[in-house]
């Protein structure tokens, strides 16, 4: 009889094992797929005028909403949760600010710094527990903080990368809802913004201040979920009984984004008189790079499923800056110069380590 309870014992700590690898490698495949999209889904635009990026940003939001329609459906539709969809308005608002940064610092640089100041608020409102949500906790504490630490050095080494950002050669001759009898002195450079304005150094630093601001907002966009998610146990809260998947607040925090960017580009068709710079050139690549977007995303509410924040936070918010800068190196060229390169490969080093020690702390 002892034997027998030794060998069910055994089983039991067999399966235990096997299920615990099983979601390591669920979360870790989720990884490669959220940094693959993050790291890539601007490049349909890159050479594609979008003004000053309003209409491009609501047609991205859109693309998004339409995955998260998609997700929900899959899902049978769980419970849809309000407060998610202020997580959703917090990145809707980070993420008008793209396009001027685009334009001012380029796609690699702009998402290297955003996607370390994401982590370092995403990371650190997990780890520590901010704003009434969990704090989380990992088997290698040391080798977390050593990680996320090596990840935000990173964002510092970045800023001393300089890029050679060029407008694109061929441009539509004109926006549509545009009064060309108004504008037909400037049909030539539609696509001017007020960044376009700036001169090299004013450019430089602002699109690194907003880059900085879109990354704490990104940040703190899955607050909400998480806080959701920690208050559910409380019993006659107003969250009891919220579940603990995270895809299940897909819809809910992507539907804030959409309603959020309409709302933001309302107020600028009025500012603008009725008269906005929409470019039907921006349309598709617009929307193709939402739905790689919100790809990434379902992606990555999956690795916090299966890895936890404090986790996944350190890996999909800086190995998706290797990639645009390598998008940004080989296809663009927006960085030229030894100096350059070898600052660049400082910093890859830095991150690819930071995102290594992050993935072994929870093992």
């Amino acid at each position: 009889m002892e034997s027998l309870v030794d060998v069910s014992h055994l089983l039991g700590a067999s399966n235990s094992t096997n299920s615990s690898s099983t979601e390591l490698t669920y979360g870790f495949v989720s990884c490669a797929v959220s940094v693959l999209f993050y790291g890539s889904n601007f490049v349909p635009v890159k050479k594609i005028d979008t003004g000053d990026g309003m209409f491009f940003q609501w047609v991205l939001c859109a693309a998004v909403w339409t995955v998260s329609l998609v997700a929900n459906i899959i899902l049978r539709s769980p419970k849809f949760w309000p407060l998610a969809m202020v997580g959703g308005a917090i990145w809707a608002t980070g993420n008008i600010t793209v396009v001027p940064i685009v334009k001012t610092i380029g796609l690699g640089l702009g998402i290297l710094i955003w996607a370390s100041f994401n982590l370092l608020m995403g990371w650190a409102s997990s780890r520590f527990g901010w704003f009434g949500i969990e704090a989380e906790v990992v088997g290698k504490p040391t080798l977390n903080y050593c990680g996320a630490g090596l990840c935000l050095l990173s964002a510092i080494v970045f800023f001393f990368v300089k890029t050679d950002v060029q407008r694109p050669a061929v441009s539509e001759e004109t926006p549509l809802l545009i009064d060309n009898s108004a504008n037909s002195s400037s049909q030539g450079s539609t696509d001017d913004s007020w960044v376009d304005m700036l001169p090299p150094l004013a450019k430089r630093l602002v699109g690194s201040g907003l880059a900085v601001v879109a990354g704490i907002l990104y940040g703190f966009s899955f607050v909400p979920m998480l806080y959701i998610k920690h208050h559910a146990s409380d019993p006659g809260g107003p969250f009891s009984g919220a579940s603990q998947f995270d895809l299940d607040y897909v819809f809910s925090q992507f539907s804030g984004i959409f309603l959020t960017s309409t709302v933001y580009f309302l107020i600028y068709c009025a500012f603008k008189k009725n008269k906005p710079q929409v470019f039907p050139k921006a349309v598709l690549p617009g929307f193709v790079s939402g739905v790689m977007w919100g790809v990434a995303t379902c992606s990555w509410f999956l690795a916090n499923h299966y890895l936890s924040p404090v986790v996944s936070f350190p890996i999909i918010t800086t190995v998706p800056g290797l990639i645009a800068a390598i998008w940004g190196v080989v296809v663009f060229k927006e960085v030229k110069g030894l100096r350059n390169y070898l600052v660049l490969i400082l910093a890859f080093c830095l991150v690819l380590a930071g995102a290594l020690l992050t993935a072994f702390s929870t093992l």
